[in-house]
């Protein structure tokens, strides 16, 4: 691929599709989700999730794939060339910075997580074959000396990596497009043969009244689900900028931005029926000692759990080889939005960026390897206090707590306040048609107003001792 804009290469139409689900599918959706629904009472919680998704999620997406076919830039030059005659001018540019910095560390600790899915694929297809029973002791055990392993958390680390720069330094159309054309169908078929199996879980029927059952929901729960709504669909960090910038102008802004949301949801709401599924299947007595305390349950619960289950020896590797895929398509957008500043600002070749940034985000997330048990230094690093303690925490809290909302609230009074009207609505009509229906309720009351007020409600929670990493 060319250096600069006019040779940055184009998604085709559906591969821009696979490409965003993909950044916006990840451990978030089938990791978190679960979890904190589960700590949140169901139904309820996942109502007003879903709300939250269409007001605040949804609309910051679309100013976000807006800019980016616009300016055919990576998120600098995006708000640079885009702010260039607005109030503030090049200071704008400070909001693509803060997207590149946070997608760079957030993929420095991300990919270290990735890693783990590696493992446990192989451990479970060792289990598997060997015929080992897995106990939940044996299991804490044996995550808690994993990750205290430092050379194991940087191969894994190295290992994830790796894979994630070959796939980016193919190029949009080689690597990006191809790889998630080819993963994202398979993730699909995954769930849904896990989530058929599910049927004839024991727990089947009461995962399913908890997960849509409509009842009371805590100011608490509220607040979470706005956030993580917030979070999922991989905005405020530029991800979705940068994909944008490689659209076509035949496609629809909006109705990929709906697609790319229901696509997301979906695939969360089906992560919580396999989850729910199995951890009904135990008692009332067992549920309570066991989830809800800690989301490592998917690394020393669930693998025992799968193994109770008909089937299981097939279904364990299954589980870590879907979740492995969901987080390669999340780094492969992570490392795109960092390279793709040194290929449109510094004039690097594809390969040479990716490499540079690859090694530099690798050699970033060693600290993070090693602060799981490996060094006492590292381990005890807490400049927030309990919020956050050892370098792996610090990294978390810092992007979900600070960078991703200030990114969010900046992008949306930029496109509610200073970018012209006239612009955005004509980005939007391209490939769409008229959209003066909706465009006032998208940016003069969503992006001026509703999704502002949120995010200062996160950030102000934030600073009154909530964490949301």
């Amino acid at each position: 691929m060319a250096n600069g804009s006019s040779g940055r290469g184009r998604f085709g139409q559906l591969g821009f599709i696979f490409a965003a689900v993909g950044s916006a599918i990840g451990l978030g959706n089938i990791w978190k989700f679960p979890y904190i629904t589960y700590a949140n009472d169901g139904g309820s919680f996942v109502l007003v999730y879903l709300l939250a998704i269409a007001l605040i999620g949804l609309p910051i997406m679309m100013a976000e794939l807006v800019i980016g076919r616009r300016t055919r830039q990576s998120p600098v030059g995006a708000f640079l060339k885009a702010a260039k005659n607005t109030v503030g001018g090049r200071a704008w540019g400070a909001v693509g910075a803060l997207g590149v910095t946070g997608s760079f560390i957030l993929l420095s600790y991300y990919a270290l997580i990735a890693g783990w899915t590696v493992y446990y694929f192989g451990q479970c297809l060792s289990w598997s074959v060997r015929g080992v029973a897995v106990q939940d002791q044996a299991l804490g055990e044996s995550f808690g000396a994993f990750l205290a392993n430092g050379p194991l958390q940087i191969g894994f680390h190295l290992l994830f990596m790796a894979v994630t720069v070959g796939v980016v330094a193919l190029g949009v159309r080689e690597g990006i497009e191809r790889v998630t054309k080819l993963l994202m169908p398979v993730l699909g078929a995954i769930l849904i043969l896990l989530v058929v199996n599910s049927f004839w879980s024991p727990g089947f029927g009461e995962a399913m009244r908890f997960l849509f059952h409509i009842g009371p929901i805590t100011a608490d729960g509220l607040l979470e689900a706005v956030g993580h709504a917030f979070f999922t669909l991989s905005v405020g960090m530029g991800a979705m900028l940068t994909y944008g910038s490689y659209m076509t102008s035949r496609q629809s802004i909006p109705r990929s931005a709906v697609a790319i949301s229901l696509l997301d949801t979906l695939i969360a709401i089906m992560a919580c029926i396999i989850m729910f599924s199995i951890i009904f299947s135990v008692d009332a007595a067992e549920r309570a000692t066991t989830f809800g305390k800690s989301a490592t349950i998917l690394f020393t619960t669930l693998p025992r759990m799968f193994y109770e289950m008909p089937l299981g020896v097939v279904l364990a590797p299954m589980f870590y080889l879907l979740v492995g895929f969901a987080a390669l398509t999340s780094t492969i957008s992570l490392l795109e939005t960092v390279a793709s500043y040194l290929i449109d600002r510094r004039g690097f070749s594809r390969r040479k960026a990716c490499l540079v940034t690859g090694g530099a985000i690798f050699a970033f997330g060693i600290p993070s390897a090693l602060s799981l048990g490996a060094s006492g230094a590292l381990s005890a690093f807490a400049p927030f206090g309990e919020r956050a303690e050892g370098f792996f925490s610090t990294m978390d809290y810092t992007v979900s707590n600070w960078i991703l909302p200030l990114g969010g609230l900046l992008m949306a009074l930029f496109f509610g306040w200073f970018l012209s009207s006239r612009e955005s609505r004509a980005e939007l009509a391209e490939g769409h048609g008229d959209v003066s229906r909706w465009f006032f309720i998208w940016r003069g009351v969503l992006l001026r107003f509703v999704c502002p007020i949120a995010i200062l409600w996160i950030i102000w929670a934030v600073i009154g001792g909530r964490s949301f990493a």
